[in-house]
Formats: C-alpha cells, sequence, structure tokens
C-alpha cells in the first residue's frame, strides 16, 4: 500500500506545484506588448487573452469540483498540471493570435482541477487551528508565482523572444505532474475525526443557502474582478502613464509582487489566525481591513501624476491586497460542511471568475481604446475593492451578532 505524506510534505509539494501554477499564469502580462506587435492586436484582444483564460478555467472548475468531492484527487492534480504545462509550452508554438488564445484556454482547464482540489487535501491534513496558517503558506505561491512569472517574462523576452517565456516555464510542470503519485492522499474529514459521506449532486446547491459562504464569495468576486485586470495591466500602466520601459516595468512588477505579496499574505494570515483566536471574526475583520486599505492606496496610485508616488502607491496597494489571501479561503473551506470542501472551492472559483475577472481586463482594455487613457480606465479598480470592502463588512458584523447571542 502507499504510504502517506505527512502534512508537512504535503502543504510543501502542493505550495511549490501552485508556484509554477501561478508563473505559467503571469507569464502572459509582461509579454504584452511583443504579442502586440507581432500579432498586430489592440488593447481589447489583448486583455482577451485573460478572458479565454479564465474561461477554461471557471467553466471547468464545478466538474472538477464534483470529481474532486468523490475520486481520488492526487490523479486529478496530476492531470491538470499536465494539462496547464502543456497549454504553456504550446502557447510559446502559436502560429497565430487565435492559437495562443485556444492554448490559454487550455492552461485554463489544467489549472481548474490543481486550484479546486489542492486546498481541499490541505484542509483534511490539518486541523482548524493550523489550517489557515497551512493555507496561508499555500497561497504565498500566488505573488511569487506571480512575480517570478512578471520577471521571468520580462527578461526572457528582452533577451531571446517571447515565445522561449512559455516554453521554458512550461517545461517543468511535464516532468511535475507526477509527483503525488506514489502517495496515499488524507481521507476527507479525517481532521475533524469523522469520516465524510461522499455529498449527492444535489448537495452542492445548498452551498447558495448558506449566509456566511455566500457573503465571502461574492466580495471575493468583486475582489478578485480588481485583482485580474490589476495584475493584466499593471507593467503596462507602468510603462504607457510614466514612460517606464517595458522590461523594466514588468521587472519592477515581479519584485513588488515578490515582497508585498509575500509580506502582504504571510501577516495577513498569521495575523487573522491569532485575531480568530480572540475574535470568531478574525478572518472576517481581516478581509475587510485588506480591502479597505487598498482601495484608496490603489486610486492615489492610479491618479499620481508622479511616478515615483503612483509606483510608491502600487507597491503599497499590493501589499494590503493580499493581507486577506489566506483567510479567504479558509472561510470558503469552513463555512461549508466537510464533504463540499472541493466543491465549495470549485463554486467560488466559478463565481469569481465568471462574474470578477472573466471581464475586468477585456473592460479596462476596451475603456482604454474608448477613451483613448489607460490611466483612466483602471479606475474602476478602486471601485471594485469598494464593493467588496462592504461585503465583507457585513460578514464580520454578522459574525460578531451570532457570537454574541446566547445559544
Amino acid at each position: 500500500m502507499n504510504r502517506s505524506l505527512s502534512p508537512f510534505w504535503t502543504l510543501f509539494i502542493l505550495t511549490g506545484l501552485n508556484l509554477f501554477n501561478y508563473l505559467d499564469r503571469y507569464i502572459v502580462s509582461a509579454v504584452l506588448t511583443p504579442i502586440a506587435t507581432e500579432f498586430k492586436v489592440g488593447d481589447g484582444e489583448l486583455g482577451r487573452i485573460n478572458t479565454i483564460f479564465m474561461l477554461g478555467y471557471f467553466v471547468t472548475s464545478p466538474i472538477f469540483g464534483y470529481l474532486g468531492d468523490r475520486a481520488s484527487r492526487k490523479w486529478l492534480i496530476a492531470a491538470g498540471i499536465f494539462i496547464w504545462s502543456l497549454g504553456t509550452v504550446l502557447t510559446g508554438y502559436a502560429t497565430s493570435f487565435a492559437w495562443l488564445l485556444a492554448y490559454r484556454v487550455l492552461v485554463g482547464v489544467g489549472e481548474a482541477s490543481y486550484a479546486t482540489i489542492s486546498p481541499s487535501l490541505i484542509s483534511d491534513s490539518y486541523p482548524t487551528e493550523r489550517r489557515n496558517n497551512a493555507l496561508t503558506i499555500f497561497y504565498v505561491a500566488i505573488p511569487v508565482g506571480a512575480a517570478l512569472g512578471n520577471i521571468i517574462g520580462g527578461q526572457v523576452a528582452a533577451h531571446v523572444g517571447w515565445r522561449h517565456a512559455f516554453i521554458w516555464a512550461g517545461l517543468p510542470g511535464l516532468a511535475l505532474a507526477l509527483v503525488l503519485l506514489p502517495f496515499r492522499e488524507p481521507k476527507r474529514g479525517q481532521t475533524e475525526g469523522t469520516a465524510a459521506e461522499k455529498p449527492k449532486p444535489r448537495d452542492v446547491f445548498k452551498l447558495f443557502r448558506l449566509a456566511d459562504y455566500n457573503l465571502v464569495v461574492w466580495g471575493y468576486t468583486a475582489y478578485t474582478f480588481a485583482l485580474g485586470a490589476f495584475g493584466v495591466w499593471g507593467p503596462t500602466f507602468l510603462h504607457r502613464v510614466h514612460g517606464v520601459a517595458n522590461e523594466s516595468a514588468a521587472t519592477f512588477f515581479g519584485a513588488v509582487l515578490v515582497v508585498a505579496g509575500l509580506l502582504g499574505t504571510l501577516v495577513g494570515g498569521f495575523t487573522a489566525t491569532a485575531w480568530q483566536k480572540r475574535n470568531p471574526a478574525g478572518y472576517a475583520w481581516m478581509l475587510s481591513l485588506s480591502v479597505l486599505l487598498a482601495a484608496p492606496t490603489a486610486a492615489v496610485a492610479f491618479m499620481a501624476g508622479d511616478k515615483t508616488l503612483s509606483m510608491c502607491c502600487l507597491a503599497a496597494a499590493m501589499f494590503f491586497i493580499f493581507l486577506g489571501t489566506g483567510p479567504v479561503n479558509t472561510l470558503i473551506l469552513e463555512t461549508v460542511p466537510a464533504n463540499l470542501r472541493a466543491s465549495a472551492m470549485a463554486m467560488s472559483i466559478f463565481c469569481i471568475h465568471l462574474f470578477g475577472d472573466l471581464w475586468s481586463s477585456e473592460i479596462v482594455g476596451h475603456l482604454s481604446d474608448h477613451w483613448g487613457s489607460l490611466q483612466q480606465a483602471v479606475m474602476i479598480l478602486p471601485a471594485a475593492l469598494g464593493v467588496a470592502a462592504v461585503l465583507w463588512l457585513w460578514l464580520a458584523l454578522k459574525t460578531k451578532r451570532k457570537a454574541a447571542s446566547p445559544v
């Protein structure tokens, strides 16, 4: 019989794979300019690269969520890694803009499997009091992987062309896809001390009757609308509005993502765990604080005429945005029954992308084309963060009232 991995090694391997997940996803934001030059497309078409990726990502996530609560999760994860890595490599061989879009759909399908199922493995490996810290570490891969995608994409594109950035980023995943297969996965619900029953198909629809889950997810949707377009257009904003060279803008954005994203995720996650021990609404308060600080800071960054002030505020906004990374995913898993965790993550992914960043980068691109100003177009992003603040404050106050009410 295959032996089990310890919680530490489960988290270590899944976090490493998650880093490649986001590295492959964010390379495209560093090479928008050379792609536009080669295929002769405008900002609207460039924004569609992210939109089409999200179609592959969110449309298939409910399928993987359904399978993730019923079938072998390690095999689903392996398939996902292989598919997204293959799609990344093929992007480098795209002979037209249409083929490039087709390969990004493939990347989205592979990432949907991984992103939907991996958190449930972590949740079944760590008890409640340690789960948020574990998920925080797992999601540190978002800023680090995104940063590496921007840095590697910009540097490789500058020296040997944008195509090689995709090819060399995707190759490691083809080999790493099999890494989990020799080991036995944890049982569903084992950290709660009970065996989780396999849910019935109709049980998934019960998720939308859980008030706390809905407040988390719809706040996350507004947050993702802003973050998705922010990540795609950040380097191009600096290049166009403040005259920063494309390679330098990608490197700056990537470096800030590493520092601000890493620190923000860790500080927010570990602080939220300590806060939750003293206050049952600790996770929700951290989410609220994150976007309440990020929204005005991002607005100043986009409006500032001074390049230095803009870049400093962009860095600060990214730090604040990432404060809620761990707690939001912990709440998605902990506001639902143990046997629906993969489905809860899947429906979250479906909603935050269908109503969030599926459209945001393309909307910003079309507004930029229409108004003739990318600087004006990105101002819709702080407004979206304000919507997230309202919903998460509602959740925090609701949780506080519930805890104060006599049983």
